[in-house]
């Protein structure tokens, strides 16, 4: 049986198999080597993952087995604004942290050896969610802003801190790179492909550093390098 990738996040997770997508991108990177399991769900926040994750995961490794590695991806729906049209999502800092701990949990006692990567929101681009409103938008205001996205960053990355696992830190990777509002986000919150190359190689490199890299990785079944052209069928012996 090959070994799982999971990823376990909002609408950035997602839609993470799209044309372009970071997601679909791991899959191809671990093509001979592990299976990429898709667990992402749009608009959900941290309060609902934990409700949820027991159901999300069920039956996607058989008795015994595990994910090599696990991402956690949310935090963009918590850091809504309250009291603006997507305030039905908003889930308050330290709740926030407090299901982060939960979720971390739940995953370490499920699978005790699965490396568990923390991701941030990604940062946001205010004029993108005004042009790109959420439903009904009366107040004019964007339903998210990039100092509310970079709290919760911040309250992520002393979580993964203080749990002693990786995370990768979006808020702040995408802001450096000039004009990063239109070409990672495609609507002031989402990935264009460019946003998403940039979180497939961070991913890629936070599994290599924790051994789980293609060359690391045994295959399944036999390379084509490995079959002898005059006696094809003697490499499926073993």
């Amino acid at each position: 049986m090959r070994p799982k990738v999971a990823l376990f996040g909002d609408s950035i997770t997602e839609d993470s198999f799209t044309n372009g997508g970071w997601g679909a991108a791991l899959a191809n990177h671990f093509s001979r080597t592990a299976d990429v399991v898709l667990r992402g769900y749009s608009g959900y926040n941290t309060r609902w993952a934990l409700k949820v994750a027991a159901r999300a995961f069920d039956g996607v490794c058989s008795d015994g087995e595990r994910p090599l590695a696990l991402t956690v991806f949310f935090g963009a729906n918590d850091a809504s604004i309250p009291d603006r049209s997507s305030g039905f999502q908003h889930v308050p800092l330290d709740e926030y942290q407090s299901n982060l701990r939960s979720i971390i949990s739940f995953f370490k006692e499920r699978w005790p050896t699965t490396v568990i990567v923390l991701i941030t929101p990604p940062p946001i681009d205010e004029d993108g969610r005004l042009r790109n409103p959420f439903g009904e938008n009366p107040s004019g205001l964007p339903e998210r802003t990039n100092e509310s996205a970079g709290a919760y960053a911040k309250a992520c990355i002393a979580v993964a801190t203080e749990s002693n696992i990786p995370v990768i830190d979006m808020w702040s990777k995408m802001q450096q790179f000039p004009s990063w509002e239109k070409s990672f986000l495609s609507d002031g919150l989402h990935f264009t492909a460019s946003g998403n190359k940039i979180l497939f190689e961070e991913v890629v490199e936070k599994l290599k550093e924790s051994g789980f890299s293609p060359d690391a990785l045994p295959v399944d079944l036999p390379l084509l390098s490995e079959i002898d052209p005059k006696d094809p069928l003697k490499a499926f012996e073993n």
